[in-house]
């Protein structure tokens, strides 16, 4: 049900933010910052056209004239095009203040919004970079168990162990994860595996759970989920 209190504007800002929430999350699929940029101007583009500013229209006049956007229709290059024919205009820097002011005179802050999601995206590139050689490293070992295949409980070991690798990389566990190494007596930080004394790498211990649930929000503000990053 519409909120009834809410002022022309606000419902006007609201409708458009609501119509470019996909746009916004392709933040999700992006590999580098350059990229993430690329969905925030596409984003902010998406405003201004769904908000009928006037000073869209010399910027759509450089987008629908520019040749590298026809050539690049209905390619995976499209979006990219659009947006860097957008930037090339004179007027860009001035639509994007002119949205963002838009955005702050209903209580909006585009600014806010967006470096969250490009901060959660980033540091989450960084920790699944760090990590992957340590995934690669185990899945490989359960691949080749004897028995043609791992177990379950395997399987949950190995990624209590990545799980862990990807924590190093994550400032706001680093608590969590000197906690959890002093309970598995693990010698050195950054190689769990050596020393590993798999008994002591117990789930049920309460010393785990900060630790799993930091790393699953972590996945979460990176546009991700542990189980889709663990199959990558």
């Amino acid at each position: 049900m519409a909120d009834t209190n809410l002022t022309p504007d606000e419902i006007a800002f609201t409708n458009a933010f609501n119509a470019q929430r996909i746009t916004l999350a392709g933040f999700a699929n992006c590999s580098s910052k350059e990229e993430l940029h690329i969905v925030r101007d596409g984003f902010y583009l998406g405003l201004a056209s769904d908000l009928r500013l006037e000073e869209y229209e010399p910027i759509r006049e450089a987008v629908v004239t520019d040749s590298s956007v026809a050539e690049a229709v209905r390619s995976e290059n499209s979006f990219r095009r659009t947006v860097e024919a957008a930037r090339k205009s004179k007027q860009w820097n001035h639509l994007i203040k002119v949205v963002k002011a838009m955005a702050a005179s209903v209580g909006s802050d585009l600014d806010e919004i967006w470096m969250t999601l490009e901060k959660g995206r980033l540091e989450w590139l960084a920790a699944a970079s760090a990590a992957h050689g340590i995934k690669v490293m185990l899945k490989t070992a359960l691949a080749n168990q004897c028995g043609g295949g791992a177990m379950e409980g395997d399987v949950s070991d190995a990624m209590m162990i990545w799980m862990y690798a990807l924590s190093l990389s994550i400032p706001s566990l680093e608590k969590e994860g000197e906690a959890w190494r002093k309970l598995v007596q693990m010698s050195d930080k950054s190689r769990p595996l050596v020393g590993y004394k798999a008994e002591l790498w117990d789930c049920r211990k309460n010393e785990w759970a900060p630790l799993d649930r930091g790393v699953q929000a972590a996945a979460e503000r990176g546009g991700s989920s542990i189980d889709e990053a663990w199959r990558l």
